[in-house]
């Protein structure tokens, strides 16, 4: 058995479902997917932790500042 961590355990279960929802249909692009369900609301948790200090954020990330700046415009996060 894998060891894993929450996070883990409900992209884990995520995708079964996504899979099981298909119906036959082809799948989605299923890494991007993934990674935009994740990403946004990781980055506005993190912002909200450090009261919106981009550069406190980025580090906690291990982002540049300037690639959290541009990901916050992708997502609309302000």
């Amino acid at each position: 058995m894998i060891n894993e961590n929450e996070i883990a355990r409900c992209v884990r279960k995520a995708i079964d479902a996504y899979f099981r929802d298909l119906d036959g249909e082809r799948p989605a692009p299923i890494y991007d997917m993934v990674l935009c369900s994740v990403e946004k609301p990781l980055i506005e948790v993190v912002l909200t932790k450090t009261s919106g200090n981009q550069t406190h954020a980025a580090q906690l990330l291990g982002l540049n500042r300037n690639t959290l700046r541009k990901k916050m415009k992708i997502y609309g996060i302000k």
